[in-house]
């Protein structure tokens, strides 16, 4: 092994964040970061796990009826608290990723930017896991709630999970992503992916919808089937997600190109140590 692949994976040479988000092999070359997802997928499978229970063992007990104390010291309260640090990491992540930006592109090697790109496919594996618990089990918590329950007003144990927790969380990190990718990939730098912008979007744009079908179910439409007309507006969450796929395209392409860049130098690099 060279002198300077041994550098790169010393261990005083390279952060904790690098070991687990860029990790490298023992040649120096960038390789998925198992260890993230790995970490990630525990983690939300222990929030979205706690979150269900917690929706399990008080909804029915303080979740009925949105005019009682319970409900306001059970819900209530853990909605506003929910919003708020949601807010909180939004503003702080945001300013955060922005303020962190690579400031000169030129300075960023192949292998760095090949495993930024490995870096975005482990954001969808998690991504996956996430849209999985989200729909799987919120989504349709919150179906089987409103057909055995009567709606009363917008704030529901369901609702509050859903729609005050997983779209707002959604919605910010959609947007850090987006800051992310434009200030750290030299590909996107003077561009907009489009892809991406739209699928960042998706959130926000079924919001008036939300509030559509909130008003509607409260005043004059009682059917809670899927299918029903007042949430037709919800598939522009699942039509705009689609766009990720062009996303997948653009990153695709330039990592085919920085693989190949990756592996000249590797292949260099002893011709030019033994001359």
């Amino acid at each position: 092994m060279s002198a300077s692949v041994e550098q790169l994976n010393d261990v005083p040479q390279r952060s904790l964040g690098d070991r687990i988000f860029y990790p490298l092999n023992d040649e120096g070359f960038p390789k998925v970061p198992k260890l993230f997802i790995i970490i990630g997928a525990i983690s939300a499978g222990l929030f979205f796990g706690g979150y269900r229970w917690y929706q399990q063992i008080y909804s029915f007990k303080y979740g009925l009826d949105y005019f009682e104390p319970e409900f306001q010291t059970y819900w209530m309260n853990l909605m506003w608290a929910q919003l708020g640090l949601i807010g909180l990491i939004g503003v702080v992540g945001i300013y955060y990723v922005w303020s962190s930006r690579e400031r000169a592109m030129e300075k960023i090697t192949p292998q760095r930017e090949l495993g930024s790109y490995y870096l975005i496919f482990s954001v969808f594996i998690l991504a996956a896991i996430l849209r999985m618990l989200s729909l799987g089990v919120f989504a349709e918590s919150d179906a089987a709630w409103h057909q055995v329950t009567i709606r009363d007003t917008d704030f529901t144990p369901t609702h509050i999970g859903l729609f005050y927790m997983i779209l707002p969380l959604e919605a910010a990190g959609l947007i850090m992503a987006f800051i992310w990718v434009h200030t750290r990939l030299p590909d996107f730098q003077g561009r907009v992916s489009l892809p991406l912008a739209i699928v960042v979007s998706a959130p926000l744009l079924i919001m008036p919808n939300l509030g559509f079908n909130e008003w509607g179910h409260t005043f004059f439409y009682a059917e809670e089937l899927f299918a029903a007309p007042i949430h037709w507006g919800f598939v522009v969450l699942g039509w705009a997600s689609f766009a990720l796929a062009g996303f997948i395209i653009q990153c695709i392409s330039r990592v085919v190109i920085l693989t190949k860049v990756v592996s000249q130098q590797d292949e260099e690099q002893p011709l030019a140590e033994a001359a």
